[in-house]
């Protein structure tokens, strides 16, 4: 029988040689509850995702954008059923999950608390958002963690499609009107600094980057990935003739990087703390969803139920 300090240091050693860790292996409590925790608010994040979107499927501009927007936000709906999906095999009820959701005591990204207030919001919301997430989610194709790994890959995929889709809608408008070049700015000069704080505090203030990189279930430093955010959109923002609210935003010739200004961390803490300008609503959506969604849930288990035993004989 190994002793605990044995077992954790086999565990080691398979991540650090690129073994995948599968449900079944031995593995140290706080890697499970780390990934429960990761996996949930990741999970969460997708379905409250979904909210800000929704708002504009019945007021898109077009038939054919309503038609790519409910394609959206069910792709987002699944990435959410990939994730709790994941979360479960570490043994935790999806019931339990959700109902950390929605007492609070799970967390969500913050940036799902900003509203949506015009259709360039759903530009936005994919150049920025859907590109900040990529950053965080590729890396996360190498997860240690097998199921949540494999999960990443198609959610990296659709994804990288809901960048180019958001681009595009800012595209248009920046080639339009006065008005709707005024639009897209503005939607670009709101959502620009949320996305920023979407990489989470800095590294010497994070809770579980350290650990979390030990263990290879990410890869990159919250600074890290925030400075090839600021270097990819700095330079995709000139495409759209649009500028970035940053006074300080310049390329840096010796770092070969680009400089940029300092995140309002009072307002980040602010909204992780549930108090932003959509919390309240958006946990209160969740909840009638879930309230109003009890009959389809006891309907599919008795359905279950009833086949397992005609099967049964």
């Amino acid at each position: 029988m190994l002793t605990v300090q044995e077992a954790e240091k086999i565990f080691q050693q398979k991540i650090d040689h690129e073994v995948k860790i599968e449900p079944k292996d031995w593995m140290p409590d706080a890697y499970r509850k780390t990934l429960v925790r990761q996996i949930s608010q990741h999970a969460h994040s997708e379905i409250v995702g979904m909210l800000p979107e929704g708002n504009w499927i019945t007021r898109a501009p077009t038939l054919k954008r309503k038609a790519i927007l409910l394609a959206k936000v069910q792709d987002e709906a699944g990435h959410g059923l990939y994730l709790y999906c994941a979360a479960e095999t570490l043994g935790t009820a999806r019931e339990e999950t959700i109902n950390d959701l929605h007492s609070g005591k799970a967390k969500y990204s913050s940036i799902f608390n900003y509203p949506t207030l015009t259709w360039a919001d759903i530009g936005a919301i994919g150049w920025l958002v859907d590109g900040a997430a990529i950053l965080n989610q590729v890396m996360l194709c190498r997860a240690s963690y097998g199921p949540y790994a494999r999960a990443m890959v198609r959610i990296c995929k659709e994804e990288s499609f809901h960048q180019r889709q958001g681009f595009e809608i800012l595209l248009i408008l920046s080639n339009g009107t006065k008005e709707q070049k005024e639009m897209c700015q503005d939607a670009i000069n709101r959502w620009y600094w949320p996305s920023l704080m979407m990489f989470g505090p800095h590294d010497s203030e994070s809770t579980h980057s350290g650990q979390s990189t030990q263990w290879k279930i990410k890869r990159l430093s919250n600074d890290d990935l925030r400075q090839k955010f600021v270097d990819m959109i700095a330079e995709q923002v000139q495409v759209l003739g649009m500028t970035i609210p940053d006074k300080d935003l310049r390329w840096n010739e010796e770092r070969k990087h680009f400089d940029f200004g300092e995140i309002n961390w009072e307002e980040f803490w602010n909204v992780v703390n549930g108090n932003g300008p959509c919390n309240k609503e958006r946990l209160e959506a969740r909840k009638k969803a879930w309230e109003e969604g009890a009959w389809v849930r006891e309907a599919a288990t008795e359905y279950a139920e009833k086949r397992e035993r005609r099967i049964r004989g």
